[in-house]
């Protein structure tokens, strides 16, 4: 990746939805040339998909939940189980599998805290494989970037 690479790829994170011909006049490059490097980076795997961010205030999902799971057992099929079932939980944004005393930390987006108590015990708690967890509730988002900087 060169110069021009980066600078597109920092464009089209900032907002992908301009054309062609308005990020080439941003870097200073012909239209041709940088529809040549998007397909590029798409066909390299660079860019991997094209999103649409949503305000969650007006879908009613800002009350956000930091969970920290802990597995009752580490065998393979309690963790591939896991993973499988969290997957189908539309509420669960992330779920990362951590180092440390979890072994998973969620990003949970629901309504508000009724909303909250009823996911975890209609939904999260009812998933055989979970020991314990703890939640951590997000008073205010300091810095929130779907970007990665190259």
């Amino acid at each position: 990746m060169d110069t021009f690479d980066k600078q597109l790829v920092d464009l089209l994170q900032e907002d992908c939805k301009k054309t062609t011909k308005q990020y080439a006049h941003a870097l200073g490059l012909s239209t041709t040339a940088v529809y040549e490097r998007i397909k590029r980076l798409e066909r390299d795997g660079v860019i991997t998909q094209y999103v649409a961010l949503i305000d969650k205030k007006k879908v009613k999902r800002d009350f956000s939940v930091l969970c920290q799971v802990r597995l009752i057992q580490h065998t393979k099929e309690n963790i591939l189980r896991f993973e499988r079932q969290v997957q189908q939980l539309e509420e669960v944004s992330e779920c990362f599998h951590v180092s440390g005393d979890y072994d998973y930390i969620l990003t949970i987006h629901v309504a508000d805290i009724n909303a909250y108590r009823a996911f975890m015990v209609n939904k999260l708690t009812a998933i055989d494989q979970i020991g314990s967890t703890q939640s951590s509730f997000v008073i205010n988002p300091v810095k929130k970037s779907t970007a990665i900087f190259i």
